[in-house]
């Protein structure tokens, strides 16, 4: 099977200014998502998508291939994960490069390991009739306590649920079991991009992420709590082989 890594890495964050390329550790973020997909050993190749130079200048130091940048349209934060997973896979197309499965690896999940790569890509393989795997965990925060406001009235987000008690007047324990998706990644096969118009396709398999595995930056208290854990040893980033990142390269 060839299979590609695919490493989303945009500029434009917002919440976290630079987080893709922030140092953790000694390494820029982007780093750790280069190292579990090359250490994995399950990649054909491992690539880049970013729409800075700079960026794609980083991914090189640390192994990936950045061989075109994003189009500036397929970069706003608002952009569909579609749209720069179909140009890649095109523009690589185009150059005679074709796989049979992608996986989306973001950067934003630093304690994703080599290890659990290889799990996810065995599972993928290994389960018949799937489009895609995604990585999901138990919810913190139980829709069946979420609610939908309607100017001065709220109707709860889940309406079909016991009138005694409610849910959202249930324990947590009680209620049913909810996972929900993180980012530490996707794999799927290419086909879905082009005959499902989607990067999931519709019969999709759960992965389960385990400990920090599936930690993901999104905001500045996320952050703060990132370099606690891996200052403390409480999570374990990947191990990075190559000197850190200098802008003078």
């Amino acid at each position: 099977m060839r299979m590609v890594a695919l490493i989303p890495a945009r500029a434009g964050s917002k919440r976290v200014p630079g987080k893709n390329v922030r140092r953790l550790a000694g390494h820029p973020l982007i780093a750790y998502a280069i190292t579990a997909a090359m250490e994995s050993g399950v990649f054909t190749d491992v690539l880049v998508s970013t729409d800075s130079g700079e960026y794609a200048a980083i991914a090189r130091h640390y192994g990936a291939e950045a061989p075109f940048l994003r189009p500036e349209e397929l970069a706003g934060d608002k952009s569909p994960d579609f749209e720069w997973v179909h140009h890649t896979l095109t523009m690589l197309a185009a150059g005679g490069r074709e796989y049979d499965a992608f996986s989306i690896l973001r950067p934003t999940s630093p304690f994703r390991l080599p290890s659990t790569i290889r799990r996810a890509v065995a599972q993928f393989k290994a389960t018949a009739g799937i489009d895609s795997l995604r990585a999901v965990e138990l919810c913190s925060q139980h829709p069946g306590k979420m609610w939908v406001l309607d100017g001065e009235r709220m109707q709860p987000l889940l309406p079909d649920g016991p009138r005694r008690p409610p849910w959202h007047s249930s324990q947590y324990a009680a209620l049913p079991e909810v996972h929900v998706q993180n980012a530490s990644l996707e794999v799927a096969w290419t086909r879905v991009v082009t005959e499902d118009g989607t990067i999931a396709g519709q019969v999709l398999a759960p992965f389960l992420t385990s400990g920090h595995e599936g930690f993901d930056v999104n905001h500045p208290r996320d952050w703060a709590l990132a370099e606690e854990l891996a200052a403390s040893g409480a999570a374990v980033l990947p191990l990075v082989s190559v000197p850190p990142y200098t802008a003078e390269e």
